[in-house]
């Protein structure tokens, strides 16, 4: 089956319809309201409310993590698996493992569920045929998508949506996808977009590096611009949540999405800061306080001064001192900035990432690139590195992405289904 782009969004847009129809009964508990007397509620509160209707007379398989829970913290899979309007036969486990056990780099491979028997098949790392493989392996009809993303195109379980998109086009399998919040807002889509010649894992296909979509948005982005065939897909949206809104807004409870998530806080600057996993300092990693916290043995309070002297709106930077208990300088005090985002709605992550780039590497003599040039994989092009290393200043480097950033905003409009 082939959707038009028309017919993806009217496709959309009735499973939303059907779903709002629908009469209460099952997940969707008493809870408190959001701003202005607003609740939000999930895809997935959305989807049980109205007694698995897109899922009827389908083996369902899901692709899920530990962020796949209700308002009430029960995960959807042990929810699903107890309710017998939907047939669930298969979970699907992303990086970090579907029970989220494992460290970055790392999956939880292939075992049956202790709490519900249920086979959970391995996703990571595999793509095109090897994951369709999976998915007809599995037995399902339907593969649904449930997991919190935060707004980074480096966060690789976008991609995963991608991969388990084309694996399930060609095996024949109908695709699902449940919305969340974009925790850091749907606001704007912010820097650079990524050159295909450089499309990994951190970023299959070119979109910017803050895209300021939720997953749902990028299903039927992915389905209209980037699948060389579209899936049988449908969405079941949100009520109740706004772009400008920040996940606290939404009242739902923070389930780090991987180990070094812990907090909405760390999903604000990680568009930006995590550009140093590009570098030889410390992104914070093995600390209370990853992406927030960044440095390196021999960076004293230069830097953070260097940081506040440009005037960053809705941020500020304290020197800082820490010792990270695994990866980069492991068991080392290293010195370096904490962020301090005191305005969330001026603060723009990845301008101050770039920023930090540039006064690091002008503060602190020992500042490197790694030698695979990862960086170049993070922002999507050689054009950030080249450009620091002949000295251009922030605005000169974020003005170079702007017509790029321009063309992808235009393109990105059409997928948008909230205001």
């Amino acid at each position: 089956m082939t959707l038009s782009r028309r017919n993806l969004l009217a496709t959309t847009a009735a499973v939303a319809a059907g779903t709002t129809a629908a009469v209460s009964a099952g997940t969707a508990q008493a809870a408190p309201a959001g701003h202005g007397g607003r609740r939000l509620r999930t895809g997935f509160e959305r989807l049980a409310d109205g007694g698995y209707a897109p899922l009827a007379g389908q083996k369902v398989g899901i692709v899920t993590n530990p962020t796949g829970i209700t308002r009430d913290v029960r995960h959807i899979v042990d929810v699903m698996h107890a309710d017998d309007r939907v047939d669930l036969t298969a979970v699907f486990g992303p990086e970090h493992g579907f029970r989220g056990t494992a460290q970055a780099g790392g999956s939880e491979g292939r075992y049956d569920d202790p709490a519900t028997g249920l086979p959970v098949y391995d996703t990571y790392l595999k793509s095109g045929q090897p994951l369709a493989d999976v998915f007809t392996t599995s037995g399902v009809d339907t593969v649904v998508f449930d997991i919190q993303d935060v707004g980074a195109r480096f966060y690789t379980y976008i991609w995963t949506l991608f991969d388990c998109m084309e694996a399930a086009s060609l095996a024949g399998k109908r695709f699902v996808v449940l919305d969340r919040p974009n925790p850091v807002t749907g606001r704007a889509a912010l820097g650079p977009v990524l050159h295909k010649e450089f499309a990994t894992f951190v970023g299959r296909q070119p979109i910017a590096q803050a895209h300021g979509m939720t997953v749902a948005e990028l299903a039927l982005l992915f389905n209209g611009e980037f699948l060389p065939s579209p899936v049988p897909l449908e969405t079941v949206t949100m009520t109740g949540w706004k772009r400008s809104e920040f996940f606290d807004a939404s009242g739902l409870p923070w389930v780090p999405p991987s180990p070094n998530m812990p907090t909405p806080e760390c999903a604000l600057v990680y568009s930006g800061t995590c550009l140093f996993e590009g570098t030889n300092l410390s992104e914070g990693r093995g600390t209370a306080r990853p992406f927030e916290l960044l440095g390196a043995e021999g960076i004293d309070g230069g830097w953070a001064a260097a940081a506040n002297d440009l005037g960053l709106p809705g941020v500020r930077f304290r020197e800082a001192y820490f010792a990270p208990t695994f990866s980069k300088f492991q068991g080392k005090t290293v010195g370096g900035v904490q962020l301090h985002v005191h305005d969330r709605a001026a603060f723009d992550p990845v301008r101050t990432g770039i920023a930090l780039l540039v006064t690091a590497k002008r503060s602190w003599d020992g500042f490197a690139w790694r030698s695979d040039h990862w960086i170049d994989k993070l922002t999507g092009s050689t054009r950030v590195r080249t450009m620091i290393d002949a000295g251009a200043d922030t605005d000169e480097v974020v003005d170079g992405w702007e017509s790029e950033l321009a063309a992808f905003r235009r393109t990105r409009r059409q997928y948008l289904l909230y205001k």
